[in-house]
């Protein structure tokens, strides 16, 4: 069963107590700017920042308005007394809700760029590990040619990194606030209202906003928060193919007092990736809500509204919980090289082709000619499960070109693997210095 709220400052950011304090924070910030103007008497801005919010009586207004920031501004003003009527001057509900809700994804971004960075370093650590383990890789599923697991991670550091950065661009987009009224005019609120707040607030103010910040700031977010899901599954899928009992080259942990099956004692399945696996398809659906919001009618409707109270807390708790759970899938992961040498045998030399046919080449055979000879006693090995290196010696169309000596230079796995570490060199990735990105932030 998974937690809702599986790590408290996640559940903290997306909270209805936070929720209302940033609220609290919008109004009383604009009760400040109210007050730099003249309009706010500074003597009211005392009570006004020692303003509370009740939950339980909010509750109650609503059961009573069916409005929520009614709510609150009543819960609000039992707290502020006579003073309260300065509270909210010149605003609209959107005012309060959007450049609140900038603060809570902002606030959740930056702990998805930690859970991100971690994960990089953890796949990192194990790339260096593995960097010199060969495999094969695979093609359709099927043995193309060989490569090392080291590698293979490699691919997965880049592809955090890039959501790191992706990360950092959406929280960009997002950090806007808007205190422009109904339809975003400013015409009872003037523009020095809105720039006060969002500089205290540390956000920018949207350029131009109707009654609601433009929802393609949102849908980006969301999206990013998606593609970041959509990782996670690639990695928990290549994991699940691995560990499929034929191949078995890797295995997901599996504790001590774990049982794999109701039914068959022997089972050691992988159901944390494949949680992660399920997981991302709800994300990646939160996604499709995110951008049907950004098409509203007119100045504003609030048909996004409701999907955005469960869109965001759902999204970024599960992102969390994903990239959290796919740290301890990989940092406690099982790799087996002898079985992935296994596998590279497996197929008798068919994976050192290429050479052969690049070698005929070489040579001056013509390459529809080099080919059909190469793959004609390909599908011999195939079919009889003959050794390829053999064949190939009792080839005289081949053996007119090379030497079986030459021949069994093409069968060097070492050939395959002499560029490796260009890939890790790039990425940064050093024996005690894994975790090192040679990414920085825009």
């Amino acid at each position: 069963m998974i937690e809702r709220y599986s790590y408290p400052e996640m559940a903290r950011i997306w909270s209805e107590e936070n929720k209302i304090d940033k609220w609290l924070q919008v109004e009383i910030a604009a009760c400040e700017a109210w007050a730099e103007l003249g309009v706010v008497p500074r003597e009211a801005l005392g009570k006004i920042r020692q303003a509370s919010c009740d939950l339980q009586r909010m509750a109650e207004y609503e059961k009573q308005t069916d409005h929520d920031v009614i709510a609150f501004l009543r819960a609000v003003g039992e707290t502020v007394g006579e003073e309260s009527r300065h509270i909210h001057v010149g605003l609209t509900s959107s005012d309060v809700i959007d450049t609140a809700l900038s603060l809570q994804i902002i606030d959740g971004i930056d702990l998805l760029i930690a859970d991100v960075d971690d994960l990089a370093k953890t796949i990192g650590e194990q790339a260096v590990r593995y960097k010199d383990t060969p495999m094969i890789g695979r093609t359709h599923g099927v043995h193309a040619e060989p490569m090392t697991f080291g590698f293979k991670l490699a691919v997965w550091v880049d592809e955090m990194r890039r959501h790191h950065q992706r990360l950092v661009e959406a929280k960009e987009q997002i950090a806007v606030g808007k205190i422009s009224g109904a339809v975003g005019t400013h015409a009872n609120v003037p523009p020095e209202v809105e720039e006060y707040v969002c500089q205290k607030l540390g956000l920018k103010p949207a350029p131009v906003s109707t009654q609601i910040i433009q929802r393609d700031r949102h849908a980006q977010v969301i999206l990013t928060l998606a593609l970041i899901a959509s990782s996670i599954e690639k990695f928990a899928t290549e994991i699940r193919h691995l560990q499929r009992t034929e191949v078995r080259e890797v295995e997901e942990p599996f504790g001590a007092t774990q049982q794999g099956s109701s039914a068959m004692p022997h089972k050691r399945n992988p159901h944390k990736s494949e949680r992660m696996a399920g997981l991302a398809r709800l994300v990646r659906g939160y996604a499709v809500t995110a951008m049907e919001n950004i098409a509203l009618w007119h100045e504003r409707d609030i048909s996004h509204s409701s999907a955005e109270r469960i869109v965001f807390p759902d999204s970024f708790t599960l992102v969390d919980y994903m990239l959290r759970s796919m740290g301890r899938i990989l940092a406690g992961m099982q790799v087996f090289p002898e079985r992935m040498q296994y596998n590279l045998d497996l197929t008798h030399g068919l994976i050192f082709s290429q050479q052969v046919l690049l070698a005929l080449l070489n040579k001056g055979m013509g390459r529809q000619e080099a080919y059909k000879i190469v793959q004609n006693d390909a599908m011999r090995v195939w079919a009889e499960g003959a050794d390829f290196v053999q064949l190939l010696k009792d080839d005289p169309a081949v053996t007119s070109y090379l030497s079986d000596e030459e021949l069994e230079g093409l069968f060097d796995i070492s050939y395959h693997l002499k560029y490796i570490d260009t890939a890790f060199d790039r990425l940064g990735l050093e024996s005690g210095a894994a975790s090192t990105s040679k990414q920085e932030d825009k």
